[in-house]
């Protein structure tokens, strides 16, 4: 039975005393529950903030991207290592964010997830196909192309700190999500994926969550499918209540 994983990416949202407001009032609401790996990631001004009051807590600490280098002349990037160094144990790579108006290619991201799962850090790497591709029944060929190119050269040891976040492109902070039979077949096609590059004990072990438009009323039904094995929340993360709630229907 594989452990879910529910991440809340905050994205650029959460002045500093916002996101302490946030996640003390996520801290009470989830504090009882082990049964789920609970993650915050919140921009990188709230990450020590945040560290400090989750210090010690069932929650978890992420960045939402990082660099492969680490020092040098790169302006605006954040290391992995200043990531642990403020109490991250996770980063989010690839997102689909990042792919469309950062220009993240395939290549790039491969770089990134060889560089960092090195330093320690596990990973979250995102795939998942446009509305454009979805119509014209690309979904397979973008999932393929996006899992095989970014994962190229990692070793089934490497692919235990990484986890898989399924996001379709379309239902992302659109209101729209895939329906419970449409992520249950995007995950099974990745998770057959990860068995033809790492063999089945890689493949039947690693999470693979679902993110786009995630909400407390459509959490239940998702969850539980087969191969879903957690969320990337994004909107709703910005509520404790809310996402408190998602997790709460995770366990």
């Amino acid at each position: 039975m594989i452990k879910p994983v529910i991440a809340g990416n905050w994205k650029m949202n959460k002045k500093v005393t916002e996101s302490i407001e946030l996640v003390k009032n996520l801290k009470t609401l989830v504090e009882d529950i082990n049964q789920v790996d609970i993650i915050v990631c919140p921009p990188f001004t709230s990450l020590y903030p945040v560290s400090e009051i989750i210090k010690g807590t069932n929650i978890q600490l992420g960045g939402q991207n990082c660099y492969l280098k680490e020092s040098g002349a790169y302006t605006g990037e954040i290391a992995p290592q200043m990531l642990l160094d403020v109490g991250c144990q996770w980063t989010i790579i690839g997102h689909s964010e990042r792919r469309q108006y950062f220009s993240e290619t395939d290549s790039l991201l491969n770089q990134k997830l060889k560089y960092v799962v090195e330093t320690g850090l596990k990973i979250m790497f995102c795939v998942g196909e446009t509305l454009d591709e979805r119509e014209g029944n690309q979904t397979e060929s973008v999932l393929r192309r996006q899992i095989i190119e970014g994962l190229r050269d990692l070793t089934a040891e490497q692919m235990k700190n990484i986890v898989i976040a399924y996001e379709p492109v379309w239902a992302i902070g659109t209101g729209k999500n895939a329906t419970k039979e449409q992520a249950q077949e995007a995950h099974a096609f990745i998770r057959s994926l990860i068995e033809r590059e790492f063999g089945k004990s890689t493949a039947e072990n690693v999470p693979i969550q679902y993110g786009g438009s995630v909400k407390p009323e459509n959490a239940q039904e998702l969850i539980s499918q087969p191969d879903v094995n957690g969320f990337l929340v994004g909107g709703a993360s910005l509520k404790a209540d809310s996402f408190a709630q998602i997790i709460k229907a995770c366990i």
